[in-house]
């Protein structure tokens, strides 16, 4: 294993939330590359970086997260979809409209590593963006980089308005452990998010869940506003139905996190099956989406370039690199129409209606379209 970039990764013994010593490790992935790493195409694999990637349990706030710290970020290579500049329209007009925020209140949004911004579509409805404190203050998928979730809150408590409203929204482990998204696992992700781990978190800086949404975004998220207030507080009754789904799902319980570590040993078969088979066949497969579920998803699999040779993406910053820990080169999308491959697996699985319209109106119209979470599963079929 290489040595890591910026600060050593170190094992967490304590939980980022609470600080509860007991943590209880319910998934080891073992070492693999981190999830921003774009080697340049020809290097060779073998002096990848590779760092822990785990996942513990906390007993007493029900938290789960990475079992290390992470290795230092890379510049992100990523370009925003229009699925993400849609939602972020579709966000500021639900703030706007909620009953817990005022019309014309001042906004602060904590910056997001995803680049997914509300604030300028929150201007454009009437908010007033301040770096002061603010009415409404917006976390949109930065709290789940955050190595301390504890003071990461407390920063944005801080900068909350005495009767202000805290939104924030995260990638929700409910649809993480159902739907066995097992590559959203990844380093620079310490923590993953319930709303039953997240009400834990809120509680102790003073703050009280007083509504919770999911949206279909990434993969299946969840918005929850909150605010200062006591257990008289009345909150939406869509707050007590997603905690009763965790609590179905078992996301209060250890055994409950643990069927996302089963789900690994189950998706690892299905795809190498899948593609094994479609070689043996004599039908070539090609990949699309370069992002960073793709490298945990590489990693986890198993799946090296005699399955998936290549792998198309839209950011011209990727082309001509490689997915770390593998030879599978990244290439332009017009690359990928050259090959004219029976079937493209799309790793960007969360927007495949928009990559599928993309590659389609691309003249991609032959090859069959698939993806592989939470099984492998036709999602467009050739002409």
């Amino acid at each position: 294993m290489s040595a890591p970039r910026g600060d050593a990764v170190r094992e967490v013994t304590r939980c980022r939330s609470c600080r509860c010593a007991r943590l209880v490790t319910i998934l080891d992935l073992g070492d693999l590359p981190a999830c921003d790493d774009f080697p340049p195409s020809g290097s060779d694999p073998a002096g990848d970086g590779r760092w822990p990637l785990g996942l513990r349990w906390c007993p007493q706030c029900t938290l789960v997260q990475l079992s290390h710290t992470s290795p230092g970020p890379e510049t992100p290579l990523a370009t925003t979809s229009r699925t993400a500049g849609a939602h972020a329209v579709h966000m500021a007009a639900a703030l706007r409209d909620s009953p817990e925020t005022k019309g014309g209140a001042t906004l602060r949004e904590f910056g997001s590593a995803h680049g997914g911004h509300w604030a300028d579509e929150l201007e454009r409805v009437g908010f007033t963006a301040t770096e002061a404190v603010a009415d409404l203050v917006v976390d949109n998928h930065g709290l789940i980089h955050a190595e301390d979730l504890d003071a990461a809150l407390a920063e944005r408590v801080e900068a909350l308005a005495d009767d202000g409203v805290l939104a924030i929204e995260f990638h929700h482990a409910l649809a993480q452990v159902t739907g066995h998204q097992v590559d959203t696992i990844r380093h620079g992700h310490p923590v993953y998010l319930s709303l039953t781990a997240w009400q834990h978190a809120c509680a102790r800086h003073g703050l009280v869940v007083v509504d919770a949404w999911p949206e279909p975004v990434y993969g299946g998220c969840l918005v929850v506003l909150a605010r200062r207030g006591d257990e008289g507080t009345v909150r939406a009754p869509s707050v007590d139905a997603v905690l009763a789904q965790e609590h179905a799902a078992g996301l209060d319980r250890e055994e409950g996190y643990r069927r996302w570590g089963a789900a690994v040993t189950g998706v690892r078969r299905t795809v190498l099956d899948h593609l094994a088979a479609a070689r043996a066949a004599g039908r070539s497969v090609l990949g699309y989406g370069a992002g960073s579920k793709a490298v945990t998803f590489l990693g986890v699999t198993g799946v090296d370039a005699s399955l998936l040779p290549v792998v198309a993406d839209a950011s011209p910053d990727k082309q001509g690199r490689r997915i770390a820990g593998t030879s599978i080169e990244v290439v332009a999308p017009q690359d990928l129409l050259a090959h004219d491959p029976d079937e493209v697996l799309l790793l960007t699985w969360d927007i495949a209606p928009e990559v599928t319209e993309q590659l389609r109106a691309a003249g991609l119209t032959r090859a069959d379209l698939s993806v592989a979470l939470p099984e492998v599963h036709l999602v467009s079929v050739g002409g």
